[in-house]
């Protein structure tokens, strides 16, 4: 069975610990490192060259967006998924391709860890279809926060149009979540980090 690399940041020596006893020996999933703070997780990142990133979201805090695109500056096909055991808002979380709450089971994790894998992963999206540019600008304005009807009147289209293009969207992509849809626009340079909210 292929392994596949996590690097923890948690600040809770109990969570890291629970976490690391959860994903045993059984599990595809290894936790690699840790990291109790924001301040060594560069450093992590490079040295452990994990595939994941599951990190508690309020070791971040708002910097999250220029953080998480700095690591990828150093490990571009890391993944970022927000452990989440207090309540976030939508726009913290953001950032995040997936999110693994503190009471999910063993088999949810690794099935969100493992789904969240498959979106992130080339070789399994949509053929290598490219987008087109109508379909970026979609995409960059679904990334910015905004629903279907503002996507409509700033781009003069009808609302219809626009769901059309957010569903080849994500069939070439194969990402179905607007946090994963962000993480993709920002990895491919069609938005700043600094205009995601």
């Amino acid at each position: 069975m292929k392994t596949i690399k996590i690097l923890l940041a948690e600040p809770s020596d109990v969570i890291a610990a629970g976490f690391q006893e959860l994903l045993g020996a059984d599990s595809p999933f290894v936790i690699c490192g840790c990291c109790s703070s924001a301040e060594g997780l560069k450093e992590a990142v490079v040295r452990y060259r994990p595939a994941l990133l599951l990190i508690n979201p309020s070791l971040l805090g708002d910097s999250a967006v220029t953080e998480l695109s700095s690591l990828t500056d150093v490990n571009p096909h890391i993944v970022f998924v927000a452990l989440v055991y207090q309540y976030f808002s939508a726009s913290m979380l953001r950032p995040y391709a997936a999110v693994v709450d503190i009471c999910d089971s063993k088999m949810q994790i690794e099935n969100k860890l493992k789904q969240v894998l498959k979106n992130q992963d080339p070789s399994e999206t949509g053929e290598g279809y490219e987008l087109t540019q109508r379909e970026k600008d979609v995409l960059v304005l679904v990334a910015k926060g905004l629903m279907n009807k503002e996507i409509a009147d700033k781009l003069n289209l009808s609302v219809h149009t626009v769901i059309t293009h957010r569903k080849n969207i994500t069939h070439k992509t194969d990402i179905k979540s607007v946090a994963g849809l962000t993480v993709y626009a920002l990895l491919n340079n069609l938005i700043d980090k600094d205009e995601v909210l």
